[in-house]
């Protein structure tokens, strides 16, 4: 397979760099996200005319993921609305459904949050509990999620709910758009993790209204639309979280270079071994871009690649630093009790790798049940 760009991917490439360069902002911001929208930098990949922007292959939508990540621009507020909700919209929403919200996110004005985990529902999200009951034109949403990232900043949230009471397991669910703003309906509480910040939230649904022609797919078809959404969640966003792996892989590198610690064969070898994953890494990811219904596997092979993968690089980092490593700043103090650097944070944050966004072990049951066509596992 050629891996190659064409020259047509050259010039966009050209194009976004030049419009990165000049517009840097300090961190991610709503304000940030109506700058990229204006700009046309919002739902380059939606097929559809009318509502994203400017229109883009398959390889330009990598070149401009990339070329984000080399420009080291801040993490996107909007990543959710664009890369998730916006293709599963395509996909199964309506025409209404589509005009009232994609226009929205292509422009930056509308951020959005995924209610997928629950407290005894995440990586096995067919257990959850969150209900949905329809009241005429209305369902009322209750429940609780978890792990729920940007949910502070975001207007909506696309949530999986059960609307079938006497269901089970993936029978009976209903993906549902739920307004954020419902003050005393909906409840947000940020997530105190060990690096000492919040980017994940609980939040809590106290009959939330969700309008009933706001259900994406039918009612009873959320887990079809659920799984379909998880596909697109490992496509070109994928390499261009290779981008900012390769960036700490150099951090890392430099300061075994500098440190001396390049001269330990053993740590020698495994800073080799983390450069020669990572192009193998690339290469998967280039060679399944855009399969996902042709190979069902392959979102589960990049999670197992990449999660792992990271997770090493993160102990990778400590090796290198030895006793170093577990020490804080030299200007620790009472007031400022919990400061990590950037390598303690890639550490902490790793051991989460994986288990978020599907555990390790769910990612294998997939790969053995819906590829390799072995049995289910006994419950």
């Amino acid at each position: 397979m050629d891996f190659a760009f064409g020259p047509d991917d050259d010039a966009f490439r050209q194009e976004a760099r030049t419009w990165l360069m000049a517009h840097h902002p300090e961190g991610r911001s709503h304000a940030w996200e109506r700058e990229l929208g204006r700009a046309g930098w919002i739902g380059i990949g939606w097929s559809e005319d009318g509502y994203g922007n400017r229109r883009a292959s398959l390889t330009q939508q990598v070149v401009w993921a990339e070329e984000y990540a080399r420009a080291g621009a801040p993490a996107r507020l909007g990543h959710i609305g664009e890369n998730l909700l916006a293709p599963t919209l395509l996909a199964h929403g309506t025409r209404a459904q589509k005009e009232r919200f994609l226009p929205a996110v292509a422009r930056g004005e509308e951020l959005w949050c995924q209610g997928y985990s629950e407290p005894d529902a995440g990586s096995d999200l067919a257990g959850l509990r969150t209900a949905a009951v329809r009241d005429q034109d209305t369902y009322r949403v209750s429940g609780q999620k978890i792990w729920t990232s940007l949910a502070q900043d975001a207007d909506w949230c696309f949530v999986l709910a059960r609307t079938d009471p006497g269901s089970r397991r993936h029978h009976g669910l209903s993906f549902l758009l739920v307004p954020m703003d419902q003050p005393g309906r909906v409840d947000v509480r940020p997530i105190r993790q060990m690096t000492g910040t919040s980017e994940f939230n609980e939040v809590f649904f106290d009959g939330a209204e969700a309008r009933a022609d706001h259900l994406v797919g039918g009612e009873g078809n959320g887990w079809r639309v659920a799984m379909s959404l998880l596909g697109h969640e490992r496509g070109v966003s994928t390499l261009a979280q290779q981008i900012g792996f390769a960036q700490e892989l150099e951090r890392i590198v430099r300061l075994a270079v500098d440190g001396g610690a390049v001269d330990d064969p053993v740590l020698r070898d495994r800073l080799v071994r983390q450069w020669a994953e990572l192009r193998t890494m690339r290469w998967n990811a280039l060679r399944t871009l855009g399969r996902s219904d042709e190979d069902p596997g392959a979102p589960s092979v990049a999670k197992l690649l990449w999660g792992g993968w990271h997770q090493r690089l993160g102990e990778l980092a400590m090796a290198v630093r030895g006793a170093g490593a577990a020490m804080g700043p030299d200007d620790w103090s009472i007031e400022r009790p919990y400061e990590l650097d950037p390598l303690q944070r890639l550490f902490l944050f790793t051991r989460a790798d994986t288990i978020y966004g599907g555990s390790d072990e769910i990612q294998r049951n997939i790969i053995a049940e819906r590829v390799l066509g072995l049995p289910r596992e006994p419950r």
